[in-house]
């Protein structure tokens, strides 16, 4: 890492995507403030899955061993069908022994980024709820989230489109597990997440089609008996567990464009950059929204560090991440389209599926090079 640095740096969001930018930022010797509108860091959001392309960032700063003691390692990627009978099957173990897939809690990866980034020199000013661009620093990075403010600037508004699905979110009490799992039960017009988390938990996301809507946002009360009465006919382990929640959070999902400015480095006051779910929020479906974050952050934090002059640099860094996180969105889109077929197509695609992963089972992996080979701390 080098430093110091004389380029003051505002970060407006203290989420994944803001404390990781101001973990790696500050590391280079960057001063940098981050600006967080909630009271204090407390159990925010559920569950979350970190692949190797991210577990690299973690590790390159210096967070690898501390983040393996708050996750499990996925052994695992299960596709089941609604009376939870195999369709297909992602041995992660088996065929990419050397990488990390890590289950965690959102509250305990934020915990420890903000204390890695407080470590590093960071300042986090919690309750700021910022209304205007601060114009005491040089950049403003905008890690404000779905609803960001700072995409506005950049970007104007741009309404999103409903997608006729709402989501429960909620965690129960759950067993240690030897082998732990992602697995996903398909339905027609719904499906199921759930895998366990470290501290005896366990995570589901239950996704359903319906024409009514919720706002965005996981802070939305919801009602265990819906969310039972939606996939009362789905089997296996998910009546039992559907049995155990006593708190859901509800929310609608809408489909975003990848933003086409990400930032700005020339006029009135300081500049202005987007990253995280402010750049290109995503659907649900390809569990890389916290990935994409940190890849970002890592990112922006080498390109500002490269030498280059700073209008140069954010030009860089959206050229290098625009068209990797249009890819990303553009199969999350194409995952809530298959894990709801119905009728025939559904019978058909999961017979294709079951026949991949029994006869070539390293296939179903493979089809993700792409994404999990990524390495952001080699991107520059």
């Amino acid at each position: 890492m080098s430093g110091p640095h004389s380029l003051p740096i505002a970060i407006i969001g203290g989420g994944v995507a803001g404390l990781t930018a101001a973990c790696a930022l500050a590391r280079r010797g960057f001063p940098v403030q981050v600006l967080e509108r909630a009271a204090s860091l407390d159990d925010i959001g559920a569950g979350l899955q970190i692949s190797p392309n991210a577990f690299r960032v973690l590790d390159a700063l210096g967070l690898g061993p501390c983040f393996r003691e708050i996750s499990l390692q996925s052994e695992r990627v299960e596709l089941r069908d609604t009376s939870g009978a195999m369709v297909a099957r992602l041995d992660l173990a088996r065929f990419r022994p050397q990488d990390e897939f890590r289950l965690v809690h959102r509250a305990r990866l934020v915990e420890m980024l903000a204390d890695a980034a407080r470590a590093a020199g960071a300042e986090i000013e919690l309750g700021h709820d910022v209304h205007s661009i601060p114009r005491d620093c040089r950049l403003v990075i905008g890690a404000d989230g779905v609803k960001s403010r700072t995409r506005s600037l950049l970007n104007g508004t741009q309404a999103p489109f409903f997608t006729g699905q709402s989501a429960w979110r909620t965690l129960i009490p759950a067993e240690e597990e030897p082998a732990p799992a992602a697995q996903i039960f398909m339905g027609p017009g719904r499906h199921l997440v759930s895998y366990p988390l470290a501290g005896g938990l366990r995570n589901i996301v239950a996704v359903l089609e319906r024409p009514d809507w919720q706002d965005e946002g996981w802070s939305q009360p919801g009602d265990p008996n819906d969310l039972r009465a939606a996939f009362a006919r789905f089997g296996g382990p998910v009546p039992g567990w559907l049995e155990r929640v006593q708190q859901v959070g509800l929310w609608g999902l809408f489909r975003h464009p990848v933003a086409p400015h990400w930032y700005r480095a020339e006029g009135d006051g300081p500049a202005l950059a987007l990253i995280g779910d402010a750049a290109h929020p995503t659907l649900p479906f390809m569990a890389q929204g916290a990935v994409m974050a940190i890849e970002d952050a890592w990112i922006l934090a080498a390109c500002l560090d490269s030498g280059r002059e700073l209008g140069a640099a954010l030009q860089h860094f959206q050229s290098l991440r625009h068209p990797r996180c249009v890819r990303i969105v553009d199969a999350a889109n194409a995952n809530a389209r298959n894990y709801h077929l119905k009728g025939p197509a559904r019978a058909v695609a999961h017979a294709g599926l079951r026949t991949v992963s029994r006869l070539a089972p390293g296939q179903m992996i493979g089809r993700f090079a792409w994404l999990y080979d990524y390495d952001p701390t080699t991107a520059i």
